[in-house]
């Protein structure tokens, strides 16, 4: 009797504890911040390599021990840095070589998803004083490597101040509308992901920069809504097969004011997506890479006259994707780098002087990033796959290829961020349904202290209903196993059945399933899962981080495994018990715009809904060097462009369809969107829309990513 009795009490107490459990809401994930996480803000090391500066809780930038965490000095007090009696509101930060003065950013005003405007002062941290470098707003300032000057560019002209006379001397007049100096147009900036177009020399005696010339780059226009008489806002945008800027890179010489002009070939139809200073001699190397973006060249300049000799070439019978995994020496003249020219991403060694490659890294396995190269010791630092596409490792190697060691040995996803001299390391560590904690090891990865737990995160989840992630394998049509994880509802029973709501990206070398805390959108995913959806995201082929001819197969038919693969986890799932074939949905943002798109088309017998926002509808509207990476241009692979665009098979939709955008997109221009209804329309087709006025491909500001979940979560609720 006792025994039936306690056995009671349990089950009560149970059932109480979960019938106390909050149900997560929209506003809980979109506006209250309910779920935040805690973070590292600020953390740099400093030159020594034995400290790290960091934003406290009080807004003052303070130099800390790695080894303890004791806080030795204050470096600036944030809430008290004034210019003419007026607080500066400080966004970030930058050092000088000597860490004696600060660069301080303030007044940030985006442009495009890189190019950020700012106000930007120095302050000398001995003496507290602080000038402002142009009372306008400018972009990318920097200091030089002796901290005396700083570069910056001010309307598409370059400058420098000197902080010691205080004169400004602009390296560039010819700056315009159609003439860029030291800033990149809109496509690189987008693309090959930078936006500073300009380099000090690693001695400071001259700096390099990029001029474009985007005379010749067609216009595209979007309205702004914001007056009476709506605002024509234009930019140059080269659409896929459309003419580029005509790119030049120059050497301005700070001791006699001369500048040259670098020979990077009779070519101007190709592009320059890096240029990198060579600590060794310092010279300057200039990356050039044709067209079709499977041939890469290094070009080292001469930096008085401009002259050139290349230096390395790689060639690819895909595409040679561009990235700043590039490491030079200081006390020989080589560079360690990442290619994919063995099938899969490894580390190699190239020796400028003897024009000799030497690979450090095999495997049949991914090397996702290098550190940096510890020369004392021979020694490169780099994060790999080799465990798990889905997880990510500290490894070291000798630069010989010999003496490779794991370092972060919990399996997981590790976040890695060096002290100068590899000392010390920062590790933002999580794994699957397990919150992030921020650590500090030494160089042989041992814990010496905690710096963040997320500990009031982990308390917050444990008053809601919550559903654990599982990491699973489906099929494609091929049989190959796709990696992907599922959220089931947290009182999930194999005896019901569920809607599915499918989740993906698919982009070229992306990835959505990892094992890491909370991929994107998890709060929201599991606010449906307690509403009763099995929610699951596949990385289908395409996807990255599983060799070269996994991620490539798509070439030049961007849409087709991907959608595929997509309607094959699709069908795996409805033939699960627990699966009601019959409510089926997948969604995306952008190329997962895109997918979705495609796959309510091609499979309107497996999906009943598709929600795509910001789409690509065909790859035409889209920018070439994106584009023609994986398609050549539509002049040459025009099948390839129409036969796995959504707008030519609007007349096979079934389902409901949700297609959402900003009307300020510069990106994936809304005019994708607009060409998808007209197609539908002529298809005599049913649909949904809703646009976002003034809004760019993010839509967010203010309460805007609430209402546009309320408005999804509705069309989920209503139509799946």
């Amino acid at each position: 009797m006792k025994q039936c009795l306690a056995i009671l009490f349990l089950f009560l107490a149970l059932t109480s504890i979960a019938q106390s459990k909050k149900e997560i809401t929209l506003e809980d994930v979109f506006a209250k911040g309910t779920f935040k996480q805690d973070a590292v803000s600020g953390f740099r090391s400093m030159k020594d390599g034995i400290h790290y500066s960091e934003i406290n809780e009080e807004k003052k930038l303070v130099q800390v021990r790695f080894q303890d965490g004791k806080e030795e000095r204050i470096l600036a007090d944030f809430k008290e840095i004034q210019y003419k009696d007026d607080v500066l509101k400080i966004d970030d930060y930058a050092f000088n070589e000597e860490e004696t003065k600060l660069l301080l950013f303030t007044e940030s005003e985006n442009i495009y998803r890189r190019s950020v405007l700012h106000k930007v002062y120095v302050y000398d941290i001995q003496s507290k004083e602080v000038m402002v470098i142009k009372d306008d707003k400018i972009l990318h300032a920097a200091f030089s490597p002796k901290g005396d000057k700083v570069a910056y560019v001010f309307k598409n002209n370059l400058y420098y101040m000197d902080l010691n006379s205080m004169e400004t001397v602009a390296i560039t007049d010819d700056g315009d509308y159609n003439s860029i100096n030291g800033n990149c147009d809109w496509v690189y900036e987008e693309e090959f992901e930078f936006t500073k177009a300009y380099e000090w020399s690693a001695e400071g005696d001259y700096i390099a920069y990029y001029h474009f010339d985007q005379s010749a780059v067609p216009e595209y226009n979007y309205v702004i809504y914001d007056k009476l008489y709506p605002t024509d806002y234009r930019f140059k945008y080269p659409k896929a097969g459309e003419k580029n800027s005509t790119v030049s890179i120059f050497i301005y010489q700070l001791r006699n004011d001369k500048t040259s002009r670098c020979d990077i070939g009779d070519e101007t139809d190709m592009y320059i997506p890096r240029i990198k200073i060579n600590p060794f001699n310092n010279a300057l190397i200039i990356y050039r890479m044709n067209r079709l973006q499977n041939q890469l060249e290094f070009l080292q300049a001469e930096t008085k006259t401009g002259a050139t000799k290349i230096i390395y070439t790689e060639t690819n019978k895909y595409y040679i994707e561009i990235n700043d995994d590039i490491v030079f020496f200081k006390n020989r003249n080589a560079f360690v780098h990442t290619s994919e020219k063995d099938g899969y991403n490894h580390i190699y060694l190239q020796d400028i002087e003897d024009n000799h490659s030497s690979r450090i890294t095999t495997g049949e396995w991914d090397d996702v990033s290098l550190f940096g190269v510890d020369e004392k010791q021979n020694t490169i630092y780099y994060l790999s796959a080799e465990k798990s596409p889905m997880d990510r490792n500290l490894y070291t190697i000798a630069t010989n290829g010999e003496n490779k060691k794991l370092i972060s040995t919990d399996k997981g996803w590790h976040d890695i961020s060096f002290s100068e001299g590899f000392q010390f390391y920062m590790d933002k560590f999580s794994y699957l349904n397990h919150v992030p904690v921020y650590t500090i090891h030494n160089d042989q990865g041992n814990l010496i202290r905690t710096l963040k737990s997320n500990e009031s995160l982990e308390k917050k989840m444990k008053e809601y209903t919550l559903s654990k992630l599982e990491l699973i394998q489906v099929p494609n049509e091929e049989g190959v196993l796709l990696n992907a994880w599922m959220l089931k509802p947290a009182d999930f029973s194999e005896s019901k059945k569920y809607p599915l709501l499918m989740f993906q990206y698919s982009g070229p070398g992306s990835q959505q399933v990892t094992n890491q805390f909370a991929p994107r959108e998890f709060w929201w995913y599991q606010m449906l899962a307690q509403k009763g959806y099995v929610i699951v995201c596949a990385d289908g082929t395409g996807t990255g981080f599983r060799g070269e001819e996994f991620k490539k197969k798509t070439y030049l038919q961007l849409g087709k495994y991907e959608s595929d693969d997509q309607i094959a986890v699709a069908k795996y799932f409805a033939k699960q018990p627990y699966i009601d074939a019959k409510r089926i949905g997948i969604w995306g943002w952008s190329f997962g715009g895109y997918m979705s798109s495609i796959c309510i088309l091609k499979g309107a017998d497996v999906f009943k809904s598709a929600i795509a926002v910001a789409p690509v509808t065909n790859w035409r509207y889209y920018d070439n060097i994106y584009t023609e990476r994986y398609m050549r241009t539509p002049q040459e692979n025009g099948n390839g462009y129409d036969d796995n665009s959504p707008v030519t098979m609007t007349d096979k939709l079934k389902g409901n369809y949700l297609l959402i955008h900003g009307t300020a997109d510069d990106n994936v221009h809304f005019q994708n969107s607009v060409m998808m209804v007209d197609a539908l329309i002529k298809s005599n087709k049913d649909f949904d829309s809703e646009y976002y006025p003034n809004k760019n491909h993010g839509i967010s500001g203010g309460v805007t990513r609430l209402q546009l979940y309320r408005r999804l979560t509705r069309f989920i609720l209503e139509d799946l």
